[in-house]
């Protein structure tokens, strides 16, 4: 016997990890692999004792610098 919401709620979660994957990757793949390494590099040198507030302002500056660039070079295609 199947319970008759499951595949409702089953949508509806499929719908919210599909939310939750665009907020955080959004278009740029690049930049959400950056902001996670650039947390795990600060995970790693706070552990290790050392002051790691600097890391993120410096990766949010680069990875910016970055996307801005990619973005001025390949402008998206315009739809007519």
């Amino acid at each position: 016997m199947t319970d008759p919401g499951a595949h409702e709620r089953m949508t509806r979660v499929q719908e919210l990890l599909h939310a939750a994957w665009e907020f955080v990757v959004g278009d740029d793949w690049r930049t959400a692999i950056g902001v996670a390494l650039a947390l795990a590099l600060t995970a790693i040198v706070a552990a290790v004792g050392i002051p790691a507030w600097w890391i993120m302002p410096l990766a949010v500056l680069g990875l910016l610098a970055r996307s801005i660039r990619r973005a001025a070079k390949d402008p998206p295609p315009r739809g007519g």
